[in-house]
């Protein structure tokens, strides 16, 4: 599997490029605020057409480079979909006034592809992935797992070192706890997996499980 990363200049938001090799079709992941001249130029460097975008969770910083990928089936957890009605609004009123410059031009994406349930199984652009129901972030917070490859997307639930927030509506502490609490087992995904966040560096389950805060324990 071939995995690049853009990385927004506004926030730092990680956007994922996924394709199964160079000059084929590929998924585009978390699409952030002002990715787009960037994510241009890593697909025309390795000659990758995207067919589809999955969004990790619907925030403003991860959804709104959908903008300048018009007409792609957005396929996301249908928990979060009406986060892209207005993605600004769902932020609450404090953030929403601080972003509202990049809500101005806001366009629903006009193909949104939901899934529900616990565990869904995708295959986009020759890529096989699961989806997996990760709450607590948002409602429906989506880890996007590569098995073959030994990779897991985690959006804003899990970075190196720290875990995402949940003070923002649709935030849930309890729920959260209880997402973390799968991610410190190896019932539910291997610890030699590497984690790619939703923002800042890599790292694996193994080093998270053993260094985290908000995992160690679990």
């Amino acid at each position: 599997m071939l995995l690049l990363t853009v990385v927004a200049p506004v926030l730092g938001t990680n956007c994922y490029v996924v394709a199964a090799a160079a000059g084929r079709e590929c998924v585009v992941v978390d699409p952030g605020i002002g990715v787009g001249e960037q994510l241009a130029k890593v697909l025309a460097e390795h000659e990758l057409t995207p067919v589809a975008v999955l969004v990790t969770h619907g925030h403003l910083d991860h959804t709104h480079g959908l903008t300048e990928l018009p007409g792609l089936p957005v396929h996301l957890h249908e928990r979060d979909a009406y986060r892209l009605a207005d993605p600004l609004g769902s932020l609450g009123p404090q953030l929403s006034a601080q972003f509202a410059q990049f809500g101005a031009a806001w366009t629903p994406p006009s193909d949104v592809r939901t899934f529900d349930g616990a565990e869904t199984e995708l295959h986009l652009a020759g890529v096989g992935l699961r989806a997996i129901h990760a709450p607590g972030h948002t409602e429906g917070s989506t880890l996007y797992y590569a098995p073959a490859d030994g990779v897991v997307l985690t959006g804003d639930v899990l970075f190196a070192g720290t875990v995402g927030r949940t003070d923002l509506p649709g935030g849930d502490d309890a729920l959260m706890r209880a997402t973390l609490t799968r991610l410190a087992s190896d019932d539910e995904l291997p610890g030699l997996t590497t984690v790619r966040p939703g923002h800042g560096p890599a790292s694996t389950l193994d080093r998270e499980r053993a260094s985290n805060p908000y995992l160690r324990g679990l």
